[in-house]
């Protein structure tokens, strides 16, 4: 194959320029090339082989050229900058060759030393044709290249900057759960001496999960025990008129989700609530979704805050659209006298 690229397709290059001319030309002075004489023929041939080398040996070299001085960027600014150069190039070549030669054959048939527009718009338009259309082959696969690596590097330097952004929003849950979690041993240790160490004790196991890479997904399982472990710790601290009810379906189980993506509705729940002290918490499959819901009443005052659910919420959102785009549903609805949340997860 490259035995044909080097020898054979730059003479086929050529007498398809030189065919290709002289049908154009044939058509339209009425001449047939079979009555013309041979030794012009001859000649022709020869120089539009001679020239069919020459170019592609030039292209190769101006290819070579690009990807030595300019970084491979799929541009149109680049495109165009390489095609001005090459059939500029192209242009010097035919008509230094072709232009001396037509002159020189029909010296003494028409006017001495001259020649046609036509033959003039021919010489120049068929080769720079064909010289664009072989640009477009030979380049195809660099330009393609350059698209992919392109892509690729989108892609990576996007994905750098969401995993960046979702270390970040993961890491702003982290003081707001430690200062509650302390906030809650600390008033047990007046009171409740071995209380307050099984706090600790379910504190650690609630931090040793946080630890674990958050951008890799767990069973739902894990996320829900990990969940009632931190309800356990939160219903210490909160008064005795809580009434609260949990309820997990026993068909979660080994379903795949992200970590900690439940944990910002039961936070702002304890955090918001008031009123009857009501709290509910369930957690549901459905088909291919799992439904999380929270619902707690709210004081007669209510806060500002607790209407958008405040920067926990908001987290939330930005971290379900990174993990989840199109693939969930996040609705928050604060009533006269309750604040409900539901998170429905597309989790296949």
């Amino acid at each position: 194959m490259k035995s044909f690229q080097k020898y054979i397709f730059p003479a086929l290059y050529g007498l398809l320029v030189y065919f290709t001319i002289r049908l154009l030309h044939d058509t339209d002075v009425g001449e047939h090339f079979w009555e013309r004489r041979f030794y012009i023929n001859a000649v022709e041939m020869t120089c539009t082989i001679m020239v069919g080398y020459i170019a592609i040996y030039l292209f190769e070299r101006l290819f070579k050229y690009y990807d030595k001085h300019w970084p491979v960027q799929l541009s149109y600014r680049g495109v165009v900058r390489e095609l001005v150069i090459l059939v500029g190039a192209n242009l010097v070549l035919v008509n230094v060759i072709f232009v001396p030669m037509d002159m020189a054959l029909h010296l003494g048939v028409w006017k001495p030393w001259w020649i046609s527009w036509g033959d003039v718009a021919d010489i120049n338009m068929i080769p720079t044709l064909y010289a664009i259309v072989y640009y477009g082959i030979a380049r195809s696969s660099t330009w393609l290249r350059a698209y992919v690596d392109n892509k690729v590097q989108l892609e990576k330097v996007t994905n750098d900057h969401l995993e960046t952004e979702l270390k970040f929003l993961k890491a702003q849950y982290h003081p707001h759960f430690l200062f509650n979690a302390l906030n809650t041993i600390y008033f047990q240790m007046d009171e409740d001496i071995d209380g307050a160490k099984n706090s600790i004790e379910k504190f650690s196991e609630l931090l040793r999960y946080q630890l674990y890479d958050q951008q890799q997904q767990v069973p739902v399982i894990n996320e829900l025990e990990y969940l009632q472990s931190f309800i356990d710790l939160q219903k210490i601290r909160s008064t005795d008129k809580l009434k609260l009810e949990v309820t997990f379906d026993k068909a979660l189980n080994s379903q795949m989700v992200y970590p900690l993506l439940f944990l910002p509705f039961v936070e702002n729940a304890f955090k918001f609530i008031g009123g009857d002290y009501k709290m509910t918490i369930t957690a549901q499959l459905s088909g291919d979704n799992i439904v999380f819901t929270v619902e707690n009443s709210m004081p007669q005052i209510k806060h500002t805050i607790a209407k958008s659910g405040g920067i926990g919420l908001e987290n939330l959102r930005r971290r379900l659209d990174l993990l989840y785009p199109g693939k969930h549903t996040m609705l928050t609805n604060a009533g006269n006298d309750k604040f409900t949340a539901e998170l429905t997860l597309h989790y296949e």
